[in-house]
């Protein structure tokens, strides 16, 4: 029987991280508790000062398929690259210069969200071509 996981990502913003993530794998942000119209009244409520409200932040699958990603203030930065990162699939099937355009556009999408493009992979006749790019924090990730 397959396990249930999440992504757990350290970060400085989990905040800004939970909010970019959303909009480039098509999540939410999770919504506070039943009776708390927002996450600052519900924290507030269970005591937990100002300072520690952006200490992490979740978002999940609307569909309620994919895994929770989770996000968690630690103090260090990142200073290597990713042991494992993240394939956003925004051209699945496609191939060629379809495929690229594909991707091209997403690129676009996902830089105005705050991403940077690192670098692009051609279709070599082995790989069918993949876009590098990094989150806001610098994680990087693929537009496969």
């Amino acid at each position: 029987m397959a396990k249930e996981f999440q992504v757990t990502y350290d970060c400085a913003d989990p905040g800004a991280q939970a909010v970019f993530w959303a909009e480039a794998l098509g999540y939410r942000v999770q919504p506070p508790p039943e009776g708390f119209p927002d996450w600052p009244s519900a924290l507030t409520a269970w005591g937990v000062p100002p300072e520690k409200h952006n200490s992490r932040s979740a978002i999940t699958d609307p569909d309620g398929k994919g895994p929770r990603v989770f996000f968690q203030k630690v103090p260090e930065g990142k200073t290597a690259k990713n042991r494992l990162h993240l394939d956003l699939r925004a051209a699945p099937g496609q191939t060629g210069d379809e495929r690229m355009a594909t991707l091209e556009v997403e690129a676009t999408r996902l830089e105005k969200l705050g991403a940077q493009r690192l670098y692009r992979l051609d279709p070599d006749g082995v790989d069918e071509g993949i876009i590098v790019m990094a989150d806001p924090e610098g994680n990087e990730f693929c537009l496969d």
